[in-house]
């Protein structure tokens, strides 16, 4: 988060238009310029030349790209004047509130809307969302105000919002901890074997195509809790559980254990073409029926950051993928317009 200058960091560079500080809240080891391409949506090339520029300090001392970073270090960044923050411009977007009050705000993002300014949407995502809005943001990095975690452009779903410095710095700390729950629907290619199971494989940005991400051990550390609540012939319907909160997880750990996303079009595996015999037919139906990814964070619940009080939030199988779910089920019926509460989606584990 933004901070101010403290006597144990160095002086700010004279020519410095911006200087931010981060706190390190995730356990294990981290490259430095990796976990500053990840905070400040930046390329690892343009992270690594702002350490190079000796504009990256850890601990109050210069640091090398590649050192590892561990909980409890302060990172401070320099920013050069030559790249000032953009300013944010308002854009009235429909949004759908769930929960509100003077600390924070929960939304239910439809798929489709960015989440926060960056190349390609500067001025028609959520944060510019809730500038037309006039709802007050704290915390965060600049282009990013309020936004504690993020969700794909094209998954739909619950997302949490700080609207104070403080709020922001509690809730990223619980998500850290792991103290935010945070649940997703999915339809899934295939069946698992088990009705409940756990992926722990670590994600790092893929080596050739730096706009996916990927299994593998040098990445971080990234665990998704698995819980299959039917099956249908050609997919299973699952309840997946996040304990950490890496790009594109879901995404990438169900691709990796061989069930990934019906309609990802990055993560895929080969789509409908990977279910074979008497299934088949259904499953080129369930792809067609599929406008984009079936993901959807249905399930939010966090103690407020002020009060301490459980905020729970839910959001039923969005509209928009109804016809996907009908067409996975094919011939049942599916329970009216709320499917997941119907198949006990939001009970306690």
């Amino acid at each position: 988060m933004p901070a101010g200058l403290e006597p144990n960091r160095p002086p700010a560079p004279a020519e410095a238009a911006l200087r931010l500080a981060f706190s390190v809240l995730a356990g294990g080891t981290e490259r430095l310029d990796r976990f500053l391409a990840d905070q400040m949506a930046l390329s690892r090339t343009r992270a690594a030349q702002l350490v190079a520029e000796k504009r990256v300090s850890v601990n109050g001392q210069p640091a090398r790209a590649s050192r590892l970073l561990v909980r409890g270090e302060e990172v401070v960044v320099d920013l050069p004047d030559a790249a000032p923050p953009r300013v944010l411009t308002p854009h009235a977007i429909p949004l759908t509130v769930v929960y509100e009050d003077e600390h924070v705000l929960v939304i239910d993002k439809p798929a489709g809307l960015v989440v926060h300014p960056a190349p390609g949407h500067w001025d028609d995502t959520l944060v510019n969302a809730l500038a037309a809005r006039g709802t007050s943001l704290g915390g965060g990095i600049p282009g990013r105000p309020g936004i504690v975690h993020r969700l794909d452009r094209d998954t739909s779903g619950l997302l949490l919002v700080a609207r104070s410095d403080l709020a922001h710095r509690r809730l990223s700390a619980a998500i850290a901890a792991r103290k935010v729950r945070r649940r997703y629907a999915a339809l899934a290619w295939g069946h698992f074997e088990e009705s409940r199971s756990t992926i722990e494989a670590s994600i790092a940005r893929h080596h050739t195509d730096r706009k996916r991400m990927g299994v593998n051990q040098t990445g971080r550390p990234a665990r998704t809790e698995v819980q299959v609540l039917a099956r249908f012939l050609a997919c299973d319907l699952v309840r997946l559980t996040l304990e950490t909160g890496r790009t594109h997880q879901i995404r990438v750990h169900l691709q990796h254990v061989g069930h990934p996303v019906v309609g990802d079009p990055v993560y895929h595996g080969g789509g409908s073409r990977r279910i074979s015999g008497a299934a088949r037919q259904t499953a080129d139906r369930l792809e067609r029926a599929t406008p984009r990814q079936a993901l959807h964070a249905a399930e939010l619940a966090f103690r407020h950051p002020i009060t301490g009080k459980l905020v729970h939030c839910q959001s039923d199988w969005p509209a928009d993928l109804q016809p996907a779910l009908e067409a996975a089920a094919w011939p049942e019926r599916v329970a009216g317009t709320q499917p997941l509460s119907y198949l006990g989606f939001f009970g306690n584990v």
